[in-house]
């Protein structure tokens, strides 16, 4: 059944949809009668029913509640040095597929990609609404917030508590899993590609962060960011 994502809160009762979602729908080529789902973000989901497809306008009959949650077994928080090119809009997708909660974009030393102003407006635009598209397609029913680019110490500055884990090639690393323990809320942090400096590497140690490792092989930047978190999400 095609999954709809509503940013206005939903209840039971007549709605028309906002253009966003009515574009989805009318994509979807639906027609009066048809059964879809809506969440909202705010948790659970809703049944639906199409009653009107106008032109620009698209109406519904929104149904009952269904609480269902999909999400990881912990509060997962990615903090990602950008890959270049369309390797950062990926892995916002697959990190929404795999339950992260939110996902701050890191500007390093060595990031290719380096964005500011209006164009670090408009690229999180983008990928919060690549992580919105995976979630319809998923089945979540609570968007990770996708933050803008920051650069990375002053991310360092406001991180909230919780368990913090460095990807790191630096002897003495331990695995993610074993590191992470039991702990509700996990931030992970890795470099962009060629990592990040020892100098930045130091600045989240003294922070609190932890160095894991992946295991013996050498991942690429986006592909470490997805491996811990597959193997956190229902650990």
């Amino acid at each position: 059944m095609p999954r709809v994502y509503c940013a206005e809160p939903l209840t039971s009762g007549p709605l028309l949809l906002h253009a966003e979602a009515a574009r989805h729908v009318q994509v979807l080529r639906l027609q009066p009668g048809a059964a879809l789902t809506l969440f909202d973000g705010r948790g659970g989901e809703w049944s639906a029913t199409v009653t009107r497809m106008g032109r620009s306008e698209v109406a519904v009959q929104v149904g009952a509640h269904d609480p269902i949650e999909r999400e990881a077994a912990r509060a997962l928080h990615l903090l990602v040095g950008m890959p270049a090119n369309e390797r950062m809009d990926w892995l916002v997708e697959k990190a929404a597929e795999l339950g992260v909660a939110s996902l701050q974009p890191v500007v390093t030393a060595r990031s290719v990609l380096r964005l500011d102003g209006e164009r670090a407006a408009k690229r999180q635009a983008r990928w919060q609404a690549i992580a919105v598209a995976a979630c319809e397609q998923c089945g979540r029913n609570r968007v990770p917030s996708i933050a803008q680019p920051l650069p990375l110490q002053a991310v360092l500055r406001a991180l909230p508590p919780g368990r913090r884990l460095l990807l790191s090639l630096q002897p003495g690393s331990v695995a993610v899993r074993v590191a992470a323990g039991d702990a509700q809320a996990v931030w992970v942090l890795h470099g962009p590609e060629g990592g990040l400096t020892p100098e930045e590497e130091a600045a989240a140690l003294e922070v609190g962060f932890a160095p894991v490792h992946l295991g013996a092989r050498v991942l690429r930047s986006e592909t470490a960011a997805i491996a811990a978190l597959a193997l956190l999400a229902d650990s």
